[in-house]
């Protein structure tokens, strides 16, 4: 009798993980077809190079876009591309097996980057920066050669959000990670189709999914970067304060210029008090100053309505 009823409850288990696997595949597939709509991030006959690191946000990256490829009204290719960057003990062999079988069209590409960033940044110090121009030239180039007109990056909701405050604290500007830019060279598009998605859904989708995750001896390496101590920050926020860091993200979609210091965002020295009410108008001797209404013209919003 009780083996009847540990063989019930182990398929009431089972049902429930796989209901909560697919319910986490369908979040995933809407934000991520969210994120393309609201940008135009994918047209039809597009060639997409979606930049496959190893880690868990491209794997998942390359598999939602996978599956929207097949549902979508257009016509698009995708075509995974690595860069082997010559880690020491890098299994060289695991990323073509993973696409063989996933059976996409892929590229890897080998370059040995890692011994130009040791060899020219000193031990202790952060390799990101040098190691990230390297991989962006690269990957340039190999876009070029592949025919591919976007790029795809496996930036999502959370890396956003630290880049903003990186450049708030340590750089002393507003600015953000965009989910759609042309690159510095003026060549490219890159787009970000996981700009809605939170890490800890990748951390899980890519747990349900058995990705082969291949870990980074260069940055990966290094505990005391600037980026993971905002990272710890907002997760401390998010414990405390639930829901505030949901609050930030929608803020970055929601900009009102007037309200901000921006001289050449919008024309300070031009304004003039023309007896007309304006819903946007000065709240400077209000108790609240955070209660602007949310849909009113003026605001520069970057998120779809539906």
């Amino acid at each position: 009798m009780n083996a009847v009823i540990d063989d019930t409850i182990s398929v009431k288990s089972a049902e429930k993980i796989a209901h909560e696997n697919n319910k986490l595949h369908k979040r995933l597939c809407r934000l991520v077809g969210q994120a393309i709509g609201d940008f135009n991030m994918i047209e039809d006959g597009d060639k997409v190079m979606v930049c496959l690191s190893g880690g868990k946000d491209s794997y998942a990256l390359l598999d939602i876009l996978m599956t929207l490829r097949e549902r979508a009204p257009i016509n698009f290719e995708l075509v995974a591309v690595n860069l082997d960057q010559k880690q020491p003990n890098f299994p060289a062999d695991i990323l073509p097996a993973y696409l063989d079988k996933l059976g996409v069209a892929y590229h890897i590409e080998n370059q040995d980057t890692y011994s130009i960033v040791k060899r020219l940044i000193p031990e202790g110090k952060t390799t990101c920066s040098l190691c990230s121009r390297l991989r962006r030239g690269i990957l340039y180039r190999v876009a070029d050669e592949l025919g591919c007109n976007k790029i795809a990056l496996g930036h999502h909701r959370d890396d956003i959000l630290e880049t903003f405050f990186l450049n708030m604290f340590f750089g002393g500007k507003i600015k953000g990670m965009p989910a759609k830019l042309v690159s510095d060279d003026g060549k490219h598009m890159v787009i970000r189709p996981l700009a809605y998605v939170k890490e800890e859904d990748t951390e899980r989708y890519a747990a349900v999914k058995g990705f082969p995750i291949i870990p980074c001896d260069l940055c990966g390496s290094q505990e005391n970067l600037q980026r993971k101590q905002i990272k710890n920050m907002l997760r401390e926020w998010e414990k405390k304060h639930p829901g505030r860091v949901e609050n930030i993200f929608s803020s970055m979609s929601t900009v009102v210029p007037s309200h901000l210091m921006d001289r050449d965002l919008f024309g300070f020295k031009d304004i003039k008090a023309d007896g007309l009410a304006n819903p946007l108008g000065d709240i400077a001797f209000d108790e609240e100053p955070c209660s602007t209404p949310t849909s009113t013209p003026g605001i520069i919003s970057l998120q779809r309505e539906d």
